[in-house]
């Protein structure tokens, strides 16, 4: 089954989507989160979406604005492409090879649940930023809270999947890391979800041997592909992802686990690192960048000019006098 949330004639509403496109409102309920939230996992909101057969068939996806199909609480990103590392690391600081340390567990880190963007809206250039460069990958939603979980019992909290844009101010990015802390402004300014929640059984038949969804996944700019490549190339299954984010902590109803950008051409600066330069360019105001996961669907979204930075000081050397 297929979730999306979209906005018709200045009105918001939650729907399924039915395979010819006509999406059809669920009665009552107000956001996705939401129903996350009392559905129970993945049975319930099988239900909830099953409910209100005689209700009116609303418009086709072609008519209306979708919107991220979810508002997550929290959004952490991890970095399971080891082709990724090893070319981003080389188009970064020129190193070779992938960190020793990057095998031992799914790095992550926290982004910023307030700039989600929609599967078509448009995308504002960060503050301050010349280099920007998109990242295709893949989202898991969390249905059912859990903490300290095997890989087992994760599976059963992955209520969908949807696609993520991790869009990436690679300037911002280089310069604030140097202080040691990750990324901050380079990261903080836009994801892209959508187009739509597609339910984890829905995918079930792409499940390998080893566990990994075997997806196709293709980036293109401006109507030219620059990367393609399997989601099951990932190191770390979902189920490891979310085991590994609930070590000592909660992940509840909502929360949304990117997989990290995939390899072979799933962002711009792999392939700075690959070819020496910085081609393709960096997006700039007019490109369009559309990402397409096989099973879930496609997110396609412009670069638009975005606001000057508001100036602020230098950090002040001050004399450490002490009271």
């Amino acid at each position: 089954m297929r979730f999306a949330a979209y906005e018709y004639r200045n009105r918001r509403h939650v729907a399924v989507v039915e395979e010819d496109g006509t999406l059809r409102p669920l009665p009552g309920v107000g956001s996705l989160t939401g129903l996350l939230a009392h559905c129970g996992g993945l049975p319930g909101l099988l239900a909830a979406g099953s409910a209100g057969p005689d209700v009116p068939p609303g418009p086709h996806v072609s008519e209306v604005r979708l919107l991220p199909p979810l508002r997550p609480p929290t959004v952490r990103d991890f970095v399971t492409f080891e082709e990724h590392v090893e070319g981003v690391r080389r188009s970064v600081d020129g190193a070779a090879g992938v960190p020793e340390q990057w095998y031992a567990a799914p790095t992550f880190y926290f982004t910023n649940p307030y700039a989600v963007y929609g599967p078509y809206d448009d995308i504002p250039v960060p503050p301050g930023s010349t280099v920007l460069d998109f990242e295709l990958e893949v989202a898991a939603v969390i249905g059912t809270e859990g903490r300290d979980l095997t890989p087992e019992q994760a599976r059963d909290r992955i209520i969908g999947y949807t696609v993520f844009n991790d869009w990436s101010a690679r300037d911002l990015q280089s310069a604030e890391m140097k202080v040691g802390l990750g990324p901050c402004k380079g990261k903080d300014t836009a994801t892209t979800l959508g187009p739509y929640l597609v339910t984890a059984d829905e995918l079930e038949k792409y499940r390998d041997r080893d566990g990994f969804l075997r997806l196709g996944l293709t980036a293109s700019v401006n109507g030219l592909t620059v990367g393609t490549d399997l989601l099951s190339n990932m190191s770390w299954t979902f189920e490891e992802m979310v085991a590994y984010a609930s070590r000592g902590t909660w992940v509840r109803p909502g929360d949304v686990l990117g997989t990290g950008t995939c390899g072979n051409g799933g962002c711009l600066a792999e392939l700075w690192g690959v070819h020496g330069a910085q081609e393709p360019p960096p997006l700039k105001p007019g490109d369009t960048v559309t990402l397409t996961v096989e099973g879930i669907g496609s997110v396609s979204n412009t670069v638009v000019a975005g606001a000057a930075p508001v100036p602020l000081p230098i950090g002040r050397r001050r004399s450490r006098e002490r009271p």
